[in-house]
């Protein structure tokens, strides 16, 4: 049993990292940045500029390597997408602003 949520944490790390570097990172020699105009408003570029998107993408093939069966995979792959959103929303240093209006005075 420990070694089954290993390999999901392991998987959820991984899938928060490569989805991080490619959605938020320049890279090495500015290569994810190139990548990211190359793509353009494309849907590529669209997924690449969308973090939650973009991790259920990278979740498919690290989920499919980790499953032992497809009842497995079928599991797996949303939830190291889940697991990697919500760690980039708790590392997430500057989280999107509250989208209301307070009520102003004399209104």
């Amino acid at each position: 049993m420990e070694m089954r949520f290993y390999w999901l944490a392991l998987g959820v790390l991984a899938v928060w990292r490569i989805s991080h570097l490619l959605n938020a990172e320049d890279g090495p020699w500015d290569s994810m940045a190139r990548l990211r105009q190359y793509a353009g408003q494309g849907s590529l570029g669209r997924a690449l500029d969308c973090f939650n998107c973009l991790s259920l993408w990278v979740a498919l093939p690290v989920a499919w390597l980790v499953a032992l069966s497809m009842l497995e995979f079928i599991l797996l792959w949303p939830a190291m997408s889940g697991g990697a959103i919500l760690l980039h929303r708790l590392l997430d240093r500057n989280p999107p602003s509250a989208q209301f209006e307070e009520d102003k005075p004399g209104d």
